[in-house]
């Protein structure tokens, strides 16, 4: 991913937060047929000492449909991606002060997003799978009143269901984090994008505000 040193972000808590923020993943493997994506939650482990595949970035674990090509098709002998998308949103150009003093102002996109590259493991493990289920699930439950559990359907049901798809785990080898958020803007324009954004008051753009807001407290002041 090209990242300008602007919007380079390498802060490990900062990555992982965003993962486990939005874990819907882009998984992106190449196989005999070229490129190939599947949409997916994934669940970030933290590095454990102990288990030899671990990685000290991290580990993803997920699972799909065995119907799913993908887990036959990919080459073991390169890296897959785990594409994490953030908050993203429209930076109009009518919010820069410049667009009426001068003119010379474009629109942009603001986004953060995480690249999580390393080799993919294919599971069939239903032991592994259960416990992989549980953890997915007691994690995406916990705000719930009453959090659905894996034990509250049939046990048959379940192994069913497992026996319908395989897991997946990726140590993580590298991992890149890009925020594209207004850096490179003065703190006059960073003020405006801000009360923008404010204008809009969506859960999209009050997202970005807030990453706007955090990346013009923690970066050098841009003249």
């Amino acid at each position: 991913m090209y990242i300008p040193k602007i919007n380079d972000e390498r802060r490990l808590p900062v990555l992982h937060q965003l993962m486990q923020d939005h874990p819907l993943a882009s998984l992106v493997t190449f196989g005999a047929f070229g490129l190939f994506a599947t949409h997916l939650p994934m669940v970030l482990h933290p590095p454990d000492n102990i288990d030899p595949n671990s990685s000290h970035f991290g580990t993803l674990k997920g699972h799909i449909s065995r119907a799913n090509s993908q887990w036959r098709d990919s080459d073991p002998t390169v890296d897959a991606l785990a594409i994490f998308a953030g908050p993203q949103h429209y930076i109009s150009a009518a919010w820069y002060p410049g667009k009426h003093e001068h003119g010379r102002e474009v629109p942009t996109w603001n986004y953060a997003v995480v690249h999580a590259y390393g080799p993919l493991r294919v599971i069939e493990d239903p032991a592994w799978l259960l416990a992989h289920l549980e953890s997915l699930t007691n994690i995406h439950e916990s705000a719930s009143p009453v959090p659905w559990k894996v034990t509250d359907a049939p046990p048959d049901y379940i192994q069913t269901q497992i026996r319908g798809i395989v897991g997946l785990e990726l140590p993580i080898r590298r991992l890149e984090g890009k925020w594209k958020v207004s850096q490179n803007r003065t703190p006059r324009d960073r003020e405006a994008v801000l009360r923008g954004l404010d204008s809009l008051a969506t859960p999209a753009s009050c997202a970005m505000r807030d990453l706007v807001d955090q990346a013009a407290a923690s970066n050098p002041v841009v003249k």
